[in-house]
């Protein structure tokens, strides 16, 4: 096989990616999009290239426990060879639709393109090594905290985090969840066009969809690309995870209000906000984000989503909120602060293992800076919803309730949210975990200016 050949291999574009992620620090989700587009992969590459890359970083802690019996003799083992082989043990293990023989022979094509003839012999060894002994049963760790870190591949300190917040059975349950594919999910522009339609007319299509159990608004994809339909194109459709759908209907918005959305890139909630509101009626989102490249980004989201008329954007950090707006201008605001986004994992797996303990005292700061710049806009009686895509307390119950004891003209109301949700609320506050509808992790809390 030449240097060419390999070199355009799905599994050689995986390799490259991992070695991104792991030594560079790249966004996994980002960094695929771009390989994608530059290695032009059909539809089927695309996807197993993308089921290469994030079972191996969602796995890797496992992986690498698995290998260390055949591996602890060498000297030194590479980065990238590491990478090649907690690759090449993903697909031996996890994926039956390869036979082992064509694994194998490619994984010491690449040792030898990459390295040398010695290199290409050691990968050899040590996965044919694997294929006839097996893996190291998770049993042997003592520990049931170290057992666990393990089998999720989450780093302990964050099992012991979950485990003192939810309880060992529950971390477990959470940590296994992350390894099944996340759900596509779309939002169905209800203006345009009902959720029953919009399904009839995917189904039509070639696509197999069905109703989120959690959003009205919401359609789950179980087969096909949702966003290469005519529904997307025209934007009657766009992509969100259920749980960032669940925040715009918190707000209960009418058609004449002025809403701020303080964290707004992309768009998804921006759009979804200005869906209840009507430009004949004064109704108005201003959108707000820090950088610029990003405030285009909600733009053409609004473009593409007929919401453009109610939208209107501005380049701005969200703590300077109260020195750029009038006290009472708001009728709603929304602040989707930034976070851990630990409640991504499922489609970010990297994000486990770059968080430190030191971010839940950064992240709350900025946090509180926020609520803090955006409550004196909101008008009396107005509605502020502050949400997260993280499920830590530090950057959710305890900012709300940190908040709050600053500021007595607020008080908590109930979430508006749809029945089966019932269980995921806890002092009128929602935490959503990723095991229970297999979404994002999400928390959401409603506050009223008295």
């Amino acid at each position: 096989m030449t240097n060419k050949q390999t070199k355009r291999t799905v599994r050689y574009v995986a390799l490259e990616a991992l070695e991104r992620v792991t030594k560079g620090g790249a966004y996994s989700n980002l960094l695929l999009r771009e390989l994608m587009n530059q290695g032009r992969l059909n539809e089927k590459d695309g996807r197993l290239l993308t089921e290469l890359v994030y079972g191996t970083i969602a796995r890797q802690l496992l992986l690498d426990y698995y290998l260390m019996p055949f591996t602890k003799q060498a000297k030194k083992v590479d980065g990238w060879v590491q990478n090649l082989l907690r690759l090449s043990l993903y697909q031996l293990l996890y994926l039956d639709k390869v036979p082992s023989h064509a694994i194998l022979n490619e994984a010491v094509e690449i040792a030898k393109t990459r390295g040398n003839i010695g290199i290409s012999k050691f990968v050899n060894g040590v996965l044919r090594n694997v294929q006839r002994q097996g893996v190291p049963a998770l049993s042997q760790i003592e520990n049931p905290i170290e057992r666990l870190s393990i089998e999720i591949s989450m780093p302990q300190w964050l099992v012991e985090k979950f485990v003192h917040q939810i309880g060992f059975e529950q971390t477990r349950a959470f940590g296994l969840s992350l390894f099944e594919a996340s759900h596509l999910s779309g939002r169905v522009n209800t203006n345009l066009l009902s959720r029953e339609a919009a399904i009839e007319t995917l189904t039509l299509e070639g696509f197999e969809v069905e109703e989120s159990q959690i959003s009205p608004y919401g359609i789950i994809g179980k087969k096909g690309f949702l966003a290469g339909s005519r529904l997307f194109a025209e934007g009657q459709l766009t992509i969100q995870d259920e749980s960032s759908m669940l925040v715009a209907p918190t707000l209960q918005i009418e058609a004449h209000h002025q809403v701020l959305d303080a964290c707004a890139a992309p768009g998804g909630k921006t759009t979804h906000m200005a869906t209840f509101l009507k430009a004949e009626q004064g109704g108005k989102v201003t959108a707000l984000d820090i950088h610029a490249h990003k405030v285009r980004l909600v733009e053409e989201n609004a473009q593409r989503l007929h919401v453009a008329d109610v939208v209107e954007t501005k380049v701005l950090d969200a703590r300077l909120v109260n020195q750029t707006f009038a006290p009472e201008t708001f009728d709603r605001i929304l602040v989707d602060a930034p976070c851990s986004g630990l409640g991504l994992m499922r489609r970010k797996p990297d994000i486990k293992y770059s968080k430190k303990p030191s971010d839940f005292t950064q992240l709350p700061l900025i946090q509180m800076a926020i609520l803090e710049s955006v409550a004196p806009t909101l008008k009396a009686g107005g509605l502020l919803v502050y949400s997260t895509c993280t499920i830590i307390p530090e950057e959710n119950q305890m900012v709300v309730s940190q908040f709050l004891s600053h500021h007595p003209e607020f008080e908590l109301v109930p979430l508006a949210v749809s029945p089966v949700l019932a269980n995921s609320l806890t002092d009128e506050m929602l935490t959503l975990y990723p095991q229970t509808f297999l979404t994002d992790g999400f928390f959401i809390s409603c506050l009223r200016k008295k």
